[in-house]
């Protein structure tokens, strides 16, 4: 029972930030396209990771500097829009999971070329028999 709470506030907590991040004025958020990956709460509600996954890969250290500086104003609009007990600390980190996918698709490619070039070769030296 809990652990499906702990989902539902996950995504009420994304769903929110997804919309809040839009307002927030630091120009090192507002330049970016970012896109909030997943939402890791504590059970006890005291803090929230969120990941972040940016467009530009070589702000992303800006970035998140300013989603840390603008961490208060998003955790106290949190606050208001989501009537908790506690309003979680929000802990910001950068989200590589889209590189690692493209990474492990690049890897799978290159085993089915190398695979298809071996069948090749085989079928080519049994023609030559």
């Amino acid at each position: 029972m809990a652990k499906n709470r702990i989902s539902r506030i996950n995504e009420e907590i994304q769903r929110e930030l997804s919309a809040l991040l839009r307002t927030v004025k630091d120009p090192r958020v507002q330049d970016t396209m970012i896109s909030i990956t997943h939402v890791d709460t504590t059970s006890d509600l005291r803090y929230a990771k969120i990941y972040i996954s940016a467009l530009d890969k070589s702000k992303e250290k800006e970035l998140l500097k300013g989603l840390r500086s603008a961490g208060g104003y998003l955790r106290r609009e949190l606050g208001a829009a989501l009537q908790l007990r506690y309003t979680p600390e929000l802990v910001f980190e950068a989200d590589d999971s889209i590189a690692h996918g493209a990474h492990i698709l690049d890897v799978l490619r290159t085993i089915e070329a190398r695979e298809a070039l071996g069948e090749e070769t085989q079928n080519n030296e049994e023609a030559k028999s």
